[in-house]
């Protein structure tokens, strides 16, 4: 998991909406069993662009429900893993 996004997270879990704190804590649960990758201090303020930045590189699939950052990526040829339907999971971009 990049710095960026654990950070916007963080940020979620205490300051958004209910339902978005819920999923916000819910992730960042998720996310202890994750590696974090630290990253220099230009990417550090826009998760989405540390995320495009990293992918485009790295040619790894992203997980994101978020619509604007699935069509970046998938302009960009990297794979992307969503969620569709509330319970199953799609992927977009695979070659």
């Amino acid at each position: 998991m990049l710095s960026p996004v654990k950070r916007e997270l963080k940020k979620l879990a205490e300051e958004g909406t209910p339902k978005i704190r819920k999923a916000a804590s819910y992730a960042l649960k998720l996310a202890e069993k994750c590696t974090i990758i630290d990253l220099d201090e230009e990417l550090s303020d826009s998760p989405d662009e540390a995320i495009v930045k990293v992918a485009g590189e790295w040619k790894c699939p992203v997980f994101t429900n978020d619509r604007k950052l699935r069509k970046r990526l998938r302009d960009i040829n990297v794979p992307v893993i969503y969620v569709r339907q509330k319970s199953r999971l799609e992927i977009d971009g695979r070659s």
